[in-house]
C-alpha cells in the first residue's frame, strides 16, 4: 500500500549508503517506481513481459527458501534469547564480519537499486526497512511486498534495519564455516541481513519477518504468520495455517474486508499487518475460487516467480509445474478489490487454526479452550500427502511446524504460545481448530472436504451462531465439537462416522494421537500444568 502518491523516483535521503560504511559505489537509483523498474529488469534480461503486463522470473536453482542456509549471529544480545538448533543455526561475529566485507567489496562499482520501506501498518509498531541489490526485479518485489512510504517522509528515513541483496554473489562454505554456497546471514545487533547465493525472492520477505518475530516481543506485540479479515461490525478474525489448509483461500471473503493474507501483528492497540502486498502460491489457482488472486496474474507490476507463459499467447499457465510447485505471485495488497486501506483492525474476537488433515480423523470443525489453542499454536500440525514435496510415498505424513511458522521464529516457541494465551484470555477471543483435509477415509480412499461446508462452518463461526451449538467431547482430541450445524452433513461432523471401516478410522486416529504426543515432548518440560493437562495423549 502507498502511504500517498509518490513521484518516480524518492528524493536521496540524508542516511544514505556511505553513511551505512559503503564505499566507492557505482550509481545509485533510490525508489524507483513500477515502470522504470521494468525497463531496467527488461534491459538486463531479467524476466518475461506476461500477457496484461505481469513480470515473470525464473529464479534458477533455488525455487523455495533455503532453510539450512539461514544463520543468526550468536552475539550478547542473541546468546540466551535464541532458541538454537537445526532452524536457528548460530554463526560467530568474525563469521558475519568476514562475509560482511566481501559482501560490500563485491557490490562497489556496482549499480544498485535501494528501496526504503515500512514493515507494519501500525505507526506505532513501524519498523523502517532498507533494500539494497543490483536486482531490479528484486526491488521491485521488496517495492510490491512492503508498505511504500509517502514521498515526504523519504528525505529523512533512516533504516532499523538493512537487507544487502547480493543474488548472484555466492560464499565459500570452507572460508566461511557454513554448509553451502547460498546464506542468509543474520545480525541482529548490527541491524543487516545478508543474503547471497539465491534469486528466490521470499528470502527477503522472510528475513523481514524473522526480525520482527525476534524485536516485537519485547515491545508486547505477538508476531503472528497468519491471515487476518474484518467483518462491517469490526468483528476481526485471525487465520493460522500452514501450506495447503487454505489460509489465504479463506480469509479472502468478498462479505468482509482482507487486513492481509500472511503476516501480522497483536499489539495491546489491535492487529495489523506486517505487509503491504501479497505473495500468493498460485500453483493451479483456480478463476472461479479465487478470482481476486486470478486476476492479479494478468496485472502490470505483479512478480510471478517461476509461473510458465504460453508460448503463443504469453498468458501465465498456473497449472504448469514442470519448475517448481512453489510458484508465486507477488503484488500490491490494493490489487484486491476488498483489502484494508490502512491494514488495520480491532482485537480478533475469533483465532482460526487451520489443518489439512489428511488422516481424514479430525472433524472439520472444533471448539477450543484457551489452553486448548495454546497447545494447537505449539503443535502446528498438518499432513503432507504425495505431490506437495519431492520423496513422499502413497501415504500421509504427519508433520508439525510450531506457531505455524517453525523457520521464522528466532525466539522459544513457548515464548510465543505464552503470549497468544494471554491475549485470547485477556479479550475474550473466541478459539477453533478447522480442518480442510479429507473427510470418509484417509487420503486415496476418502475425499477431499468440501470448500462449501467449510466456508458455510466459518460464516456460523463469524456471526455467532456455532458457538451456540450443542457439542461433544471428541474422545481422540479432547476438543468439543458441534454436534449439528446449518448446511453440513451430520456425517461429516462426525468423522468415525464417515469411514465405512470403524476399525481402520480407530487405528489411525490412535496413530495420529501418538505423533501429537511425541511431538510434545520437546516442548512439555517448558510448559505449565494447563498446557499439559489439554495435551493429546496416545490411548494405552
Amino acid at each position: 500500500m502507498d502511504k500517498t502518491d509518490n513521484p518516480v523516483t524518492g528524493p536521496k535521503p540524508s542516511f544514505d549508503l556511505e553513511a551505512q560504511g559503503m564505499r566507492h559505489l557505482g550509481p545509485v537509483h533510490w525508489n524507483l517506481q513500477m515502470p522504470f523498474l521494468y525497463e531496467q529488469a527488461v534491459r538486463r534480461r531479467q524476466g518475461e513481459i506476461g500477457l496484461g503486463g505481469a513480470f515473470v522470473v525464473n529464479t534458477g536453482k533455488h525455487t523455495g527458501r533455503s532453510p539450512r542456509d539461514k544463520y543468526i549471529v550468536d552475539e550478547a544480545g542473541t546468546h540466551d534469547t535464541v532458541d538454537w538448533g537445526s532452524v536457528n543455526q548460530p554463526i560467530t561475529p568474525e563469521q558475519f564480519k568476514g562475509l560482511h566485507q566481501r559482501v560490500l567489496a563485491y557490490l562497489q562499482g556496482q549499480e544498485l537499486f535501494v528501496q526504503d520501506l515500512y514493515c507494519g501498518a501500525d505507526p506505532e509498531y513501524r519498523l523502517p526497512v532498507r533494500v539494497v541489490t543490483p536486482s531490479p526485479w528484486h526491488s521491485l518485489f521488496a517495492r510490491n511486498m512492503f508498505i511504500r512510504p509517502p514521498s515526504a517522509e523519504l528525505p529523512g528515513f533512516q533504516p532499523a534495519f538493512t537487507i544487502l541483496h547480493a543474488p548472484h554473489f555466492k560464499s565459500i562454505p570452507e572460508l566461511d564455516g557454513i554448509r553451502s554456497e547460498t546464506f542468509i546471514f543474520v545480525n541482529f545487533a548490527e541491524r543487516v541481513v545478508l543474503i547471497g547465493g539465491t534469486e528466490y525472492a521470499g528470502e527477503i520477505k522472510k528475513c523481514v519477518f524473522g526480525y520482527l518475530n525476534f524485536v516485537l516481543p519485547t515491545r508486547d506485540v505477538l508476531p503472528m504468520h497468519c491471515s487476518a479479515n474484518v467483518g462491517p461490525k469490526g468483528d476481526s478474525a485471525i487465520f493460522f495455517g500452514l501450506s495447503g489448509t487454505g489460509k489465504t483461500t479463506l480469509s479472502a471473503d468478498a462479505s468482509r474486508t482482507l487486513i492481509g493474507d500472511d503476516e501480522h501483528g497483536w499489539s495491546p492497540r489491535g492487529i495489523y499487518n506486517f505487509e503491504g502486498g501479497c505473495y500468493a502460491k498460485v500453483i493451479n489457482l483456480s478463476p472461479k475460487a479465487e478470482p481476486e488472486i486470478y486476476a492479479t496474474i494478468t496485472r502490470f507490476g505483479t512478480v510471478l516467480e517461476n509461473v510458465v507463459l504460453n508460448p503463443r499467447t504469453r498468458m501465465p499457465d498456473v497449472d504448469d509445474d514442470s519448475l517448481t510447485e512453489n510458484t508465486r505471485a507477488c503484488y500490491p495488497l490494493d490489487y484486491i478489490p476488498n483489502a484494508s486501506d490502512d491494514g488495520l483492525a480491532p482485537h480478533p474476537k475469533n483465532v482460526i487454526m487451520l489443518t489439512c488433515d489428511a488422516f481424514g480423523v479430525m472433524p472439520p470443525i472444533a471448539q477450543l479452550n484457551a489452553e486448548q489453542a495454546m497447545y494447537h499454536f505449539l503443535s502446528g500440525y498438518t499432513a503432507r500427502v504425495a505431490g506437495t514435496e519431492v520423496g513422499l510415498g502413497s501415504e500421509p505424513q504427519a508433520t508439525f511446524s510450531t506457531c505455524f511458522g517453525a523457520p521464522f521464529m528466532p525466539r522459544r516457541p513457548t515464548e510465543y504460545a505464552k503470549m497468544l494465551g494471554d491475549r485470547i484470555q485477556r479479550y475474550g477471543a473466541k478459539c477453533w481448530l478447522v480442518n480442510t483435509g479429507w473427510s470418509g477415509g484417509a487420503y486415496g480412499i476418502g475425499q477431499r472436504m468440501a470448500i462449501g461446508h467449510t466456508r458455510g462452518l466459518l460464516r456460523a463461526v463469524l456471526d455467532g451462531r456455532l458457538e451456540k451449538a450443542p457439542m461433544r467431547k471428541d474422545a481422540n482430541f479432547g476438543f468439543l465439537v458441534p454436534e449439528s450445524a446449518a448446511d453440513v452433513p451430520a456425517e461429516v461432523l462426525d468423522p468415525r462416522a464417515s469411514w465405512a471401516n470403524k476399525r481402520a478410522y480407530d487405528e489411525t486416529a490412535r496413530g495420529l494421537t501418538r505423533d501429537f504426543e511425541q511431538n510434545f515432548g520437546k516442548y512439555e518440560p517448558n510448559v505449565g500444568a494447563e498446557i499439559k493437562n489439554v495435551a493429546i495423549r496416545a490411548a494405552a
